[in-house]
Order: structure tokens, then C-alpha cells, then sequence
């Protein structure tokens, strides 16, 4: 018999999904996962794991797949005083699959999900505090439109709901795109279809919208930064090498 996890409601897990192959950044990175490229000396989900160290987080769970190995081999069991543990798919699920497919590892009452591919300077903080005051079901963090035509833009009401999303495609009258950083709770984890390929932003998320769930957009003013083509990965050596001069910068102070 499995056994059975301890619910903790005193800690946040995060999850970050960092399964794809990163084909199209093939003839730069080689044939390691995309989460693993060099970004500002480092490897990207070093970043995120950064990140998440500032903002207090004591847990993740990085959903693998693609040379779930070369992931698992660097990070090991932990990272800057961070617990790490792994949910890895044999086979690729979406985003989703790769997020029910990790549920069973998540310990705490809600999580925040990442996506392994981008980095949003966003208060994690104010993120928390916002969705926990609204009583969403789940909250999303949005940035400004940019000249991008293939992120995931949405469409957010006046009472700051977020009431369309447009996966990989732009909506007219759109002033948002979505930055692939989501807070909902352990049990909406449960809901997603088990063992299958399944989309949290084609998918998943439209449908609970349709369902009349509360789904509540955090507006972030900054930008999202991906490395998903080789044009975009190039501005992120750039745009991020700043954030990783500032992040050691807080470290070397943290320990005077």
C-alpha cells in the first residue's frame, strides 16, 4: 500500500514544469532540455529556483521529462536550502498531464505552478496574498501585451477576472499575455484527467472558466522573458543577465 503524504498547511510547494525537449533551440543548446540552457552563466531553472528561494519557499517539485536525468543529476535532493523532489513522465502529457501527474508529490493545501521556459520578476509574495484575499479557484499572472504572436493571451474584465484565454494566438482586444505562473489549490490539482495528454492553457483552464469558476488575473507591469526560439533565447542572455547580477549581488549581502 502507498504511503499516504501529510497535508502541511504552513508551507506553499511550487511546481515547475520543465519537460520539454526545447527542439527549436536545438542548434544552440544541443539536445539537452530546454530548462537546462544557459542563461547569464547558468543553467535557466537555476533562475527559477532562485527565484523561489528569495521569496521564502522551502519545497519544489520539478516535473520532468525530456532527459529527466540531466536535471535530476544536477539538482539532486536540494538546492539553496530548498527541498527538491521530482515527478518525471514517461511519455509527454502537456502541461496538464505533467501538473496531475505531479499532484501526488504536492504536500501543501495550494501551490504555485511555473513554467519551466520563462522568468517573470513578479512578487511571489503579493501574488500569495492576492489570490488568498480573493478566494479565487485560480490565479494567473498576466504582463502587458508585446510583439509576441504565439503566447497565450487573455482577456481580463473589470473586476480583474480573467474571462478568456487564446493559447498560442493573439485576441484582438487583448491587453495581456499570460506569463505561465498559477496558484490554485492541491485539490483542482485532482481534477485533471489522470494518465493523459492534457493542456492546462488550450484545455483545462478555458474549461473551468466555462464552468463559472472564480479565475482571477495578478496584472505584473514587468515582462516575461522566454527562451523558446533562438531569437528569444538570445534577448534573455541579455535581459536576464541583469537579474542574475542583482540576485548575486542579495546573496553576497545575505551573508555579510
Amino acid at each position: 500500500m502507498a504511503k499516504k503524504r501529510r497535508i502541511r498547511s504552513g508551507v506553499t510547494d511550487a511546481v515547475i514544469l520543465c519537460g520539454g525537449a526545447g527542439i527549436r533551440l536545438r542548434p544552440i543548446t544541443g539536445d539537452g532540455p530546454k530548462s537546462m540552457a544557459r542563461v547569464a552563466g547558468s543553467p535557466f531553472l537555476e533562475m527559477l529556483l532562485r527565484q523561489l528561494q528569495r521569496h521564502g519557499f522551502q519545497r519544489v517539485i520539478l516535473a520532468t521529462g525530456y532527459e529527466a536525468g540531466a536535471i535530476q543529476s544536477h539538482f539532486r535532493q536540494a538546492f539553496g536550502g530548498m527541498d527538491v523532489a521530482y515527478s518525471n513522465e514517461s511519455s509527454p502529457l502537456g502541461t496538464g498531464g505533467a501538473l496531475r501527474n505531479a499532484a501526488t508529490r504536492v504536500v501543501s493545501t495550494s501551490c504555485l505552478v511555473m513554467n519551466g521556459d520563462s522568468y517573470t520578476d513578479v512578487d511571489l509574495g503579493k501574488f500569495a496574498a492576492a489570490h488568498r484575499e480573493s478566494k479565487a479557484d485560480l490565479s494567473v499572472v498576466v504582463v502587458p501585451v508585446d510583439e509576441r504572436s504565439d503566447c497565450g493571451s487573455v482577456l481580463v474584465d473589470t473586476n480583474g477576472n480573467l474571462v478568456q484565454f487564446a493559447e498560442k494566438e493573439s485576441l484582438p482586444s487583448a491587453r495581456h499575455l499570460n506569463a505561465g505562473i498559477y496558484w490554485l489549490s492541491r485539490k483542482m490539482l485532482f481534477e485533471i484527467p489522470a494518465n493523459g495528454q492534457i493542456s492546462l492553457e488550450r484545455e483545462l483552464f478555458p474549461e473551468w472558466i466555462r464552468q463559472g469558476r472564480c479565475v482571477k488575473a495578478f496584472v505584473h507591469s514587468g515582462q516575461c522573458v522566454d527562451i523558446g526560439t533562438p531569437d528569444r533565447y538570445q534577448r534573455a542572455q541579455k535581459v536576464l543577465a541583469n537579474v542574475e547580477v542583482a540576485a548575486c549581488r542579495t546573496r553576497e549581502e545575505d551573508r555579510i
